[in-house]
């Protein structure tokens, strides 16, 4: 059947001589596969072009049972964000979105909030300043914990208590396992929550502040999906942003 969709891209590998397989995240279908011509024509790279990591695109999808690589069609971009694919910065975090986001999507079914949700955080790094661009990850990460079900329970908090990262609440004591925050660092989290799109170009963090912010999200991330070790793009990240 062809359908029009609406996908977010996350990444392209090598499927044959012919064609490449491009990891996308959908507003209709959730997490699908599209296959793409590895060609050198003028039509294929116009593609690869547009399917870059966090581009948006639309295009018509052969959307057949028991298949699932889907052959594409009229691919066009939905919206351009030239900032991103123009500064180093910029690209580097949305490189690091792609390869987080093809982690814990890697089994999503559809979901608007979601897909809208990214859709928005992707308009927000385009926009965002110097400042904005070195904490938007920390924003994204606490932000998206919402549309994947495992938010922190802000409303547990108390002066001196520990973050669970295990259960997401506040305890008034150490748990059993090694996964919490002290109650310094819950402290922290709880600022943490409270940072936005507007505000993230005013909050002012060292490296190792940033760094450990980014490090504890992906932890919590680990202990509620698939493992993120593996992840290459946080090194690259931590020799960008001072």
């Amino acid at each position: 059947m062809l359908t029009p969709i609406h996908c977010i891209a996350l990444h392209t590998v090598r499927y044959n001589d012919r064609n490449n397989i491009v990891a996308v995240y959908s507003l209709e279908n959730g997490r699908m596969s599209l296959l793409v011509s590895a060609g050198s024509s003028k039509e294929a790279r116009r593609r690869r072009a547009m399917m870059m990591p966090m581009s948006v695109i639309e295009c018509v999808a052969d959307i057949r049972q028991g298949r699932d690589i889907v052959s594409i069609s009229d691919v066009r971009p939905s919206k351009v964000f030239p900032m991103i694919h123009s500064n180093p910065y910029k690209m580097a975090v949305a490189m690091f979105m792609a390869e987080f986001l093809g982690v814990v999507l890697r089994e999503c079914q559809s979901d608007s909030l979601l897909f809208r949700y990214v859709y928005e955080a992707i308009g927000e790094l385009d926009f965002a300043d110097n400042r904005g661009t070195a904490n938007f990850l920390i924003v994204f990460l606490y932000r998206l914990t919402r549309f994947l079900g495992i938010e922190p329970d802000t409303g547990t908090y108390e002066r001196g208590a520990v973050f669970d990262m295990a259960d997401g609440i506040f305890r008034r004591s150490m748990p059993l396992h090694s996964h919490y925050l002290g109650s310094e660092e819950s402290s922290s989290l709880m600022a943490l929550s409270k940072m936005s799109w507007k505000n993230m170009s005013r909050v002012r963090f060292n490296r190792a502040g940033r760094q450990r912010a980014i490090s504890v999200a992906l932890e919590y991330y680990s202990l509620h999906f698939a493992s993120l070790s593996g992840l290459n793009s946080p090194s690259v990240l931590s020799r960008l942003f001072d």
